[in-house]
């Protein structure tokens, strides 16, 4: 299973994350669906390289309107992946 570092992510109008990104991959862009695919079936992982040196795990969510991506990077109900930049 290969790691993916992500630096930045793509949002719909309501905030949602539609993609993760890293510019400096050739895999950058990747839909959120293709990236839930990849975490469920093992073939890749995602994590966010924060500045101070901490990884932190992308997940699969099963929320009330179907599957979503988020870190928990600390201890609030806030998906941390909204801190990214937009790609």
């Amino acid at each position: 299973m290969a790691q993916r570092p992500v630096t930045r992510t793509r949002k719909d109008d309501d905030g949602d994350i539609t993609a993760l990104c890293n510019p400096a991959q050739w895999w950058s862009p990747r839909f959120k669906w293709d990236a839930i695919r990849d975490i469920e079936s093992g073939s890749h992982s995602y994590y966010v390289p924060w500045n101070d040196g901490q990884n932190t795990p992308i997940r699969v969510v099963n929320g009330p309107k179907g599957k979503y991506l988020r870190t928990d990077r600390d201890s609030t109900p806030r998906n941390n992946l909204d801190d990214l930049p937009d790609c």
